[in-house]
């Protein structure tokens, strides 16, 4: 995370914590340890919160839950640090954990610390100081499909890993399980979204590709890539929905937030990472390169690639009540609600073919 690319900001008030007793915590089970950190906040994210711990000689990352969030629920931190310590060893790119706490006398909430890896991560542009030309913008994209067709290669049986899945019918209770999501979330004007609903249980397929290790968050956002080399992606961050599931359904929600060059206005605002670049696949490209790499047959795309749209819907609809409720004071979130009304009419223009 270079000062330039990802810069860390003063912590907002609302989301601040008890700094004395996080280092106190911390030399407990970090040696070497001295001083009291510097605490900085890192802007991206919308869901889990990420924290710079800069003491001398060391820098540190923490990761915890938003105000409001139960210790159980999607922000379970503990959950995340245990898969993110089971995958290393599998899958390097993962950052090592480096404490763990679940005592909620010390901030209040369950929290994580790893290690910080230096380098790179992408956000709504590509940095002009990286010199990449279309073609490097193209083995750059390839790299980063490679990087999550590695983690579906990974040995999803291994300790550790196993115990995430719940064995076949994977794709049946994601629709089910993000369609009452998408009900508990609802605020005053929502979009009821009842005809998408009906869709995708109509049109799931009856049986899961595989089961493997998937991210549920693959974004250029959240991979780093190397300070000396761009085009390698070193690491890959915010493992909070990672599981054991189907991989097409892993890539549906990837793409989901792969807004290309030629998309409408609108989905143009949404965009957070850079897409839209000359030499970057479009989504029907990065599609079709999974597919040959892996031999997996794509030809049912169209459900993944709503079900990938409708989740994210549900996601921005679920922060949205947090700030509808006063939960967060954020004013980023502040037009959330019509961002997910509007997902939802995407959702609709694909489902009736003309995305």
């Amino acid at each position: 995370m270079t000062a330039t690319l990802d810069q860390a900001r003063a912590v907002r008030e609302e989301d601040a914590f008890d700094i004395e007793r996080v280092d106190t915590f911390l030399k407990q089970h970090i040696d070497g340890l001295e001083g009291m950190p510097a605490v900085q906040q890192f802007p991206g994210g919308a869901s889990n919160l990420t924290y710079l711990l800069h003491y001398p000689g060391r820098d540190l990352v923490l990761r915890r839950p938003p105000r409001g969030a139960k210790a159980k629920s999607a922000h379970d931190m503990m959950r995340e640090a245990r898969v993110m310590g089971a995958l290393k060893a599998s899958y390097p790119y993962v950052p090592a954990i480096l404490a763990r706490c679940d005592d909620e006398r010390v901030i209040g909430q369950d929290f994580y610390v790893m290690e910080r890896l230096g380098g790179t991560i992408l956000r709504r542009d590509l940095p002009p100081e990286l010199g990449l030309d279309p073609a490097g913008v193209r083995t750059l994209c390839l790299g980063f499909i490679d990087r999550l067709i590695q983690l579906h290669q990974v040995d999803a049986t291994q300790a550790g890993l196993k115990e995430l899945g719940k064995g076949e019918g994977y794709i049946a209770r994601q629709v089910s399980g993000w369609s009452e999501r998408w009900r508990q979330a609802a605020t005053e004007g929502s979009d009821p979204c009842e005809d998408v609903m009906a869709w995708l249980d109509a049109s799931q397929p009856a049986h899961d590709n595989a089961s493997c290790v998937i991210h549920n968050d693959f974004r250029f956002d959240n991979v780093v890539l190397s300070t000396d080399n761009p085009l390698d992606i070193i690491g890959v961050l915010d493992w909070e929905l990672a599981t054991i599931g189907d991989p097409l359904m892993d890539l549906g929600s990837s793409l989901a937030y792969w807004v290309q060059a030629d998309d409408d206005p609108v989905f143009q605002s949404f965009r957070r990472q850079p897409t839209h670049e000359a030499g970057m696949l479009t989504r029907r490209e990065v599609v079709a390169t999974y597919g040959e790499r892996t031999g997996m047959d794509v030809s049912r795309w169209p459900f993944y690639e709503i079900f990938g749209l409708f989740r994210l819907m549900v996601i921005i609809q679920q922060i949205y009540r947090r700030y509808a409720l006063g939960q967060t004071t954020n004013p980023q979130f502040a037009g959330f609600g019509d961002a997910a009304t509007y997902m939802g009419m995407r959702c609709r223009r694909l489902i009736a073919g003309k995305g």
